[in-house]
């Protein structure tokens, strides 16, 4: 796909009340069978936030509030299909079941995530989110 502009998409990294992170399994390419965090296309007229909300539940059929922005991320060379820059976000949920949808293959709550090759450039967005999060445990 060829334009003259940046694409705009919202990513969500999600932590459960055990502390486990909500992980998708891609659908398709790029990175096919990789985890993932949850995300996609902001669709024209919709806020960043509102994006983040829908494609969390659209890929995970997770309902979810109140996102933390946790950093954007916008290397031209982040999706090797053309230039994205991704707003992330934060969010904490209940303890709740992920299902897969849209082009998520698998979602699921993943205990033992540290370390994870993940799709993107999602691990430095996991990493920039737990700073938040530590942050936001200590009240600041």
């Amino acid at each position: 796909m060829n334009c003259n502009h940046p694409f705009l998409a919202c990513d969500c990294v999600v932590f459960d009340g055990r502390g486990r992170l909500l992980l998708i399994r891609r659908k398709n390419e790029p990175y096919q069978g990789y985890y993932a965090l949850p995300g996609g296309f902001m669709e024209t007229g919709e806020t960043a936030e509102r994006a983040a909300l829908r494609e969390l539940k659209e890929e995970t059929g997770l309902d979810a509030s109140k996102p933390r922005l946790v950093g954007v991320y916008s290397d031209p060379k982040r999706d090797p299909r053309h230039h994205t820059v991704t707003i992330t976000y934060l969010i904490f949920v209940d303890d709740v079941v992920p299902a897969a949808g849209d082009d998520a293959a698998s979602a699921e709550f993943v205990e033992n995530w540290d370390g994870l090759a993940l799709a993107f450039d999602h691990a430095q967005m996991l990493r920039d989110a737990l700073e938040l999060r530590a942050k936001l445990a200590k009240g600041c």
